[in-house]
């Protein structure tokens, strides 16, 4: 029972009991379309006997339980030749058996950073902070510093219980560097487990507030449609047929809660998380995002040609200049007292302030 070609060449210790962690509905730029980055690889070899997965796996890494493993598959984190399989599926010869996580695979050390939080609670099991939008969540290429991650490092640094660096602990979600809103962090591995369970069986509260070019129709509905990699360009995703093969399956639950002339003011409730899903979604719908430059909402979509219109809306993007993207609820279950908690993050600055010219404005 043989296997080759892992694709890292450390182990990680631990590192699989940090893998059931949730999807999030907004996942930062450059994840995979499933929101989960691989962190290891394994090819079974031609004489591979047939051995269910959890097995091939303890078998493989070090120091990996077998219930990790199983929680881990539970939670969709452990895919052969690209699926995610259940625990008891059988490896046979040539299948890629892949271990998927959460989040990018660190190249360095994390450095604390003493960069501010808005921390709007925070106990011995839990944290949520309020992300400023412009922030990224999780160092990457590119991004190795300035991110939430090197601000929570800093935030725990004297805490000898939390090691920024393990998976086993941390974030369980993310949202886009440019949106806003609020994020949860686990501060030990049993409450990573048990908040990640909750975001896989969409059972938290989540309520995103956006400014949209035009007005939905009808006020309030739900947008369906599969979720993958654009192949027109890498950079984007989109939207392909509900019953195709293509893509991961996506729910938006959306309600217009202002009219604003051309523009409006819309409360999504996500049933999936998938990349972009939000941005996306809307796009599809005819209604982009206002200032979303990925998804085309940087053009002038509705309204007038006269100059002092397009003068408008660039004084409108200056004021807001990124997506109009706001995580405004988040709830949960406590994963240590078992208590409802519910969260709530005031609309920032910059989208009201753009809000606030849009509902002034005579045209």
């Amino acid at each position: 029972m043989a296997y080759n070609d892992n694709i890292h060449d450390e182990e990680l210790p631990d590192e699989i009991d940090g893998l059931f962690t949730a999807i999030d509905d907004e996942d930062e730029e450059g994840g995979e379309p499933s929101g989960m980055f691989e962190h290891f690889r394994f090819v079974a070899d031609k004489g591979q006997q047939l051995l269910r997965v959890d097995k091939f796996l303890v078998d493989h890494m070090q120091r990996a339980s077998r219930n990790r493993i199983q929680q881990a598959a539970e939670a969709g984190c452990i895919l052969a030749n690209g699926k995610p399989v259940k625990s008891n599926y059988r490896v046979k010869p040539d299948d890629v058996i892949s271990v998927v996580m959460d989040r990018p695979r660190y190249e360095h050390e994390v450095i604390a950073e003493d960069i501010p939080l808005d921390i709007v609670y925070e106990d011995n099991t839990v944290l949520v902070v309020n992300k400023p939008a412009g922030l990224v969540v999780h160092p990457g290429h590119g991004n190795y510093t300035g991110t939430l991650v090197n601000a929570l490092a800093w935030h725990f640094r004297n805490n000898p219980d939390y090691d920024v660096n393990d998976p086993r602990m941390g974030l369980v979600h993310r949202i886009d560097k440019d949106t806003s809103g609020l994020l949860v962090i686990a501060k030990t591995p049993d409450a990573k487990t048990h908040l990640g369970k909750q975001f896989f069986n969409k059972t938290t509260k989540r309520e995103y507030v956006a400014v949209v070019w035009g007005i939905p129709q009808p006020d309030k509905g739900t947008i369906t449609g599969n979720i993958a990699r654009n192949p027109k360009d890498r950079l984007q995703m989109a939207v392909f047929p509900p019953d195709g093969e293509i893509g991961k399956h996506a729910v938006t639950h959306y309600e217009v809660i202002e009219k604003l002339n051309y523009v409006s003011v819309v409360k999504c409730v996500l049933e999936t998380g998938r990349t972009h899903q939000i941005r996306v979604h809307m796009m599809h719908t005819g209604h982009p995002l206002l200032n979303d430059a990925r998804y085309g909402g940087d053009e002038i979509l509705r309204g007038n040609t006269s100059a002092k219109y397009r003068q408008f809306v660039r004084n409108c993007f200056e004021v807001c200049p990124r997506q109009a993207l706001h995580a405004r609820t988040l709830g949960f279950v406590h994963p240590a007292t078992g208590k409802e908690m519910f969260f709530t993050s005031a609309v920032p600055d910059d989208m009201t302030a753009m809000i606030e010219r849009w509902r002034k404005a005579v045209f």
